[in-house]
């Protein structure tokens, strides 16, 4: 039998390790009770020593909030810049793509500008930068979907744009703010969450371009669960036990280094 500060000693390393703990599968492992592991969880929780969610514990906030495109892309450059690299080398020639709004989505535009070998690419994107970018290059068909304009992520995210989506795209291109065991895949509004599930469901690939910090992560917007993405690219930093949990619900997962 574990004493109480063996447990402890035992979840806050789980926790380093994984990146979160589930309550039961540490009840589980050490042979006590939920309730337990839950008052345990609790007492590191008061401590500061972790931050309590719905079964299961992680290391810090994992709720996120609507941040700044200009304050995004300034954070883990060179992580998106290799994630961002790999997808656009996956982009072939009369592709017909749909890029998200974000920081890697952006990245990954910036990256497709420098192939002079790539002809006759459809875009439909609501990120303004995007279609700005995008649009300097003879290579590149750009939709801009209409609606009002979100100053913070700088794109168009009403029903105006999610209600009349009549495209159908192979590759869809998508950043995302969190990437949770509970929670899926999520995004910091409802309005682009209800996008994004247009959008997915008019794309015959869906690729997820995501660095390492978006991992245990919760936006306000659920998006979708794993089974519902095709493809992951992240970085070596993202935790091998979710990395393992993505893989089991049959998404491809590709780590650049």
């Amino acid at each position: 039998m574990h004493s109480i500060a063996e447990r402890h000693k035992i979840i806050l390393e789980t926790l380093n390790k994984n990146g979160f703990v589930k309550i039961t599968d540490i009840a589980q492992e050490l042979g006590v009770t939920t309730v337990t592991i839950r008052k345990d969880i609790k007492i590191l929780a008061d401590k500061g020593l972790l931050y309590k969610v719905h079964g299961s514990a992680r290391a810090t906030n994992p709720h996120v909030s609507d941040t700044k495109f200009n304050i995004k892309h300034t954070v883990n450059i060179d992580k998106k810049n290799k994630i961002a690299a790999y997808m656009a080398s996956m982009v072939e020639n009369n592709d017909s793509l749909i890029i998200s709004s974000g920081s890697t989505a952006y990245t990954v535009a910036t990256h497709l500008m420098q192939n002079a070998t790539l002809q006759n690419i459809k875009v439909v994107t609501a990120f303004l930068k995007v279609a700005v970018l995008l649009c300097e290059s003879n290579a590149f068909q750009v939709v801009q979907l209409g609606g009002p304009v979100s100053p913070t992520a700088l794109s168009t995210h009403s029903s105006e744009c999610w209600g009349k989506f009549d495209f159908i795209c192979n590759k869809f291109i998508l950043g995302v703010d969190g990437i949770d065991v509970e929670a899926g895949i999520s995004t910091s509004t409802i309005e682009e969450a209800r996008l994004t599930q247009r959008m997915i469901e008019h794309s015959t690939k869906t690729i997820v371009v995501a660095d390492s910090s978006k991992f245990g992560v919760r936006g306000f917007g659920r998006i979708c669960g794993f089974d519902d993405i095709d493809m992951l690219i992240t970085d070596s930093g993202a935790p091998k036990q979710m990395i393992q949990m993505i893989e089991d619900a049959g998404v491809e997962v590709i780590i650049v280094d």
